[in-house]
């Protein structure tokens, strides 16, 4: 059973799976579906919604559970739990075959939807494409590993999660994460700052960070890749130290093979929409276009 209540014009609360998840919709044509990053929110695609709605598309756009307007509940978290998510929310909402658009993990996402839900996606939009909801163990030396997995118990503990979570996201601290993966600096604003401080506060945020850290950390990209028969355009950031533009390599080695297009944006970090969202908005609007013309064509 469905249920909604209208929040603003555009922005609606849905109930699933008895939590309340927040999503927008705006604009007519064939859809979008917006998938944020870890830690973000619809908030974060402030600089593409409207351009892609003036553009010609209806843009959906959706926190995921744990994250931004949407229930923080104390569950086990995982790729495949937002995997399912996004499938409701296109029966519920779409029923008709969507672009999706993700950054990072939400890139992950989206890739994972295009690659086990064919019949719902028409193509993907993958921006820093995360290699996974965490790093492997192997991924990690030895020291590395014991200094995450120590990390992960003090913030889960009932004793010590508080304290360290209060530290993590005070409002300096996250300035100075933004510092490391935006390269232009002007582009983190007061409100960026705030718009990723602001659920942080809300009942649940510290369970919801402990639970994913300690989450598995799903299928990588190579993995999926084989399965996905839709076209893809995938924009990465040269800058990024978190998802390296090395990153890359694996779909560029499918491109023969597949419809893949990957397009490197120089001095641009994890975020492109949002650090360079003037590029990014004309390169998705291109891709686009062009997708629509090839399908009048073959039609």
């Amino acid at each position: 059973m469905i249920s909604e209540k209208i929040v603003t014009n555009s922005k609606f609360l849905w109930n699933w799976q008895g939590h309340q998840v927040n999503y927008s919709v705006s604009g007519e044509g064939i859809p979008l579906v917006l998938v944020h990053g870890f830690g973000a929110s619809i908030g974060h695609w402030r600089k593409n919604i409207p351009v892609w709605v003036e553009g010609g598309y209806k843009v959906f756009a959706l926190d995921l559970l744990g994250f931004g307007g949407s229930d923080k509940p104390a569950i086990a978290y995982s790729l495949e739990l937002w995997q399912e998510l996004l499938k409701d929310f296109w029966l519920a909402h779409i029923q008709t075959p969507a672009m999706f658009v993700g950054n990072s993990i939400g890139a992950l996402l989206s890739l994972m939807m295009a690659a086990n839900h064919p019949e719902m996606v028409k193509g993907a939009v993958l921006l820093n494409v995360a290699g996974g909801l965490n790093h492997r163990p192997n991924e990690l030396n030895p020291v590395l590993g014991l200094i995450m997995t120590g990390f992960s118990k003090l913030v889960g503990s009932p004793i010590t999660g508080k304290f360290i979570f209060n530290q993590v996201r005070q409002k300096h601290r996250i300035r100075k994460t933004l510092g490391q993966v935006y390269r232009d600096r002007t582009a983190i604003t007061d409100e960026l700052v705030d718009l990723l401080y602001a659920p942080s506060c809300d009942a649940g945020a510290q369970a919801v960070f402990a639970a994913i850290l300690t989450a598995p950390a799903g299928s990588k990209p190579e993995e999926l890749l084989p399965d996905v028969t839709c076209p893809l355009l995938v924009l990465w950031g040269e800058s990024d130290p978190w998802t390296p533009i090395e990153g890359a390599k694996v779909f560029k080695e499918m491109a023969s093979q597949k419809d893949i297009k990957v397009i490197p944006i120089p001095n641009t970090g994890h975020c492109p929409h949002d650090e360079n969202p003037t590029i990014v908005n004309r390169l998705v609007l291109e891709w686009l276009a062009n997708l629509d013309a090839r399908s009048v064509n073959i039609d």
